[in-house]
């Protein structure tokens, strides 16, 4: 599916069916002199005359060139190529906030590349994992952090196709990791996310428990065979017993979760929980996924706990929980953009490859100086989000990334020949053998 989106941002740099598209060969005849009238129509028709304008000035601004044709001295030359290497650092540390010496920048940078190819590792690795060999990156490419070098190889006709858009895509992922560091550097979200731990550990669960001390358990579910949606789940102690591998009759699935505790009207109440700080690479993908440059329009899940309790009842009370747990801290707590599905009204956020048969409560709750994402689900609907057809999160990874076009962006068929609708419901069917049928 072609990429979604309308706005004239970077990710049109990616568009194989564009006019910034990589071609076989670099046209020297053409790039490293005033466009031709047939590229200026094109750029006109598809309203990114100006992208090409400020791209173009960019490039030169950064390289400090005046035209293209002096970018290929700049591919010739090593010794300008470092000068160009040295001034640039300076202009993005001035960009990006980055505080301290050369080598500090180079640091940062170092880390911008490092998101950026593990953005096409974790894809490789999961979603695509049966096609990863197909998607291998060339070792050149993936060997570079230097955004200069970066940048040549594009204007480089000794590179292949496939590395010359691989070195503009990486260069386009970076620029993403870099706002995306800016932001948490600026919303100082690692004390942030200290301090909810803190929280959590001091006023929410139990404290006549350690900290990190965890009851294992598991949900023993059983399920439809039309869309093996949850039809009964029960909880069991994970004794020395219910450890031992034991084949499972089909239908039948064991699921591990370690509780904590929290205490409601005197009764102690477990709720199994998943306590996460959205990681570099997720913020990437989720920029992707919404066709924004701008972290701050686009990640507001920065921080979030997924809870799962027994019943309704117990999602009642912890909610009821939460709030006096706030009030205990000192701070006030108010729950803004509420979901709640859990009592069977439909689901729908309006998100791309999201599914409106996804029961949960979810929030985000206001306090301390923070705004948190809560995901609540009782044990039926947290079985049907790993494991329900149509429903489960495995899925609906696979089916938000490629309706959103984004494997068609990062890998396209031209270059990687793939067929991506057939490979989408390839990988949907891998999955869904695997859910259904693994121990």
């Amino acid at each position: 599916m072609k990429y979604m989106t309308r706005k004239d941002t970077i990710f049109k740099l990616l568009d194989q069916n564009g006019p910034f598209a990589t071609r076989d060969n670099v046209p020297y005849n053409r790039v490293f002199s005033p466009l031709s009238r047939g590229q200026v129509l094109l750029l006109k028709r598809s309203h990114l005359f100006n992208r090409y304008l400020v791209t173009r000035n960019q490039i030169f601004e950064f390289l400090n060139v005046r035209s293209f044709a002096e970018i290929k001295t700049l591919v010739d030359n090593e010794e300008s190529r470092k000068a160009a290497s040295c001034r640039s650092c300076g202009l993005l540390s001035k960009m990006f906030g980055i505080a301290g010496s050369e080598n500090e920048c180079r640091i940062a940078i170092k880390n911008y590349s490092r998101t950026a190819d593990g953005v096409i590792r974790y894809l490789k690795r999961t979603v695509l994992s049966p096609y990863s060999s197909y998607l291998a990156m060339d070792n050149k490419v993936d060997a570079i952090d230097d955004p200069v070098e970066l940048m040549l190889i594009p204007f480089d006709d000794r590179y292949h196709k496939k590395a010359r858009f691989e070195a503009k895509r990486k260069l386009v992922l970076m620029q993403l990791a870099a706002a995306i560091e800016q932001r948490e550097r600026q919303t100082d979200i690692e004390n942030k996310f200290a301090s909810f731990l803190d929280f959590l550990n001091n006023h929410v669960w139990c404290t006549d428990a350690k900290i990190g001390e965890q009851e294992h358990a598991f949900l023993l579910s059983r399920h439809s065979p039309e869309d093996f949606s949850c039809c009964e789940v029960s909880v069991h102690p994970w004794d020395s017993t219910a450890d031992e591998i034991k084949p499972l009759e089909h239908g039948l699935k064991k699921t591990l979760i370690k509780h904590l505790w929290f205490y409601s009207n005197n009764r102690k109440t477990p709720i199994y929980v998943i306590v996460r700080k959205k990681e570099p690479v997720a913020k990437v993908l989720k920029l992707l996924r919404k066709a924004e440059e701008n972290p701050d329009v686009a990640v507001a899940d920065e921080l979030g706990l997924m809870g799962v309790l027994n019943s309704l009842t117990d999602v009642r009370n912890f909610q009821k929980h939460l709030i006096a747990s706030a009030f205990k801290a000192g701070s006030f707590l108010i729950q803004e953009d509420v979901s709640d599905t859990l009592e069977g009204n439909g689901h729908y956020n309006g998100g791309i490859g999201s599914s409106s048969k996804t029961p949960m409560l979810k929030f985000f709750a206001r306090m301390e100086g923070m705004r948190v994402e809560f995901i609540i689900h009782t044990n039926k609907s947290y079985i049907n989000y790993i494991y329900q057809r149509g429903v489960a999160h495995r899925e609906y990874e696979v089916n938000r990334l490629f309706n959103t076009g984004v494997i068609d962006m990062l890998f396209p068929q031209d270059i990687y020949r793939l067929d991506l609708a057939s490979i989408k419901n390839e990988i949907l069917d891998r999955f869904r053998k695997q859910i259904e049928t693994e121990q």
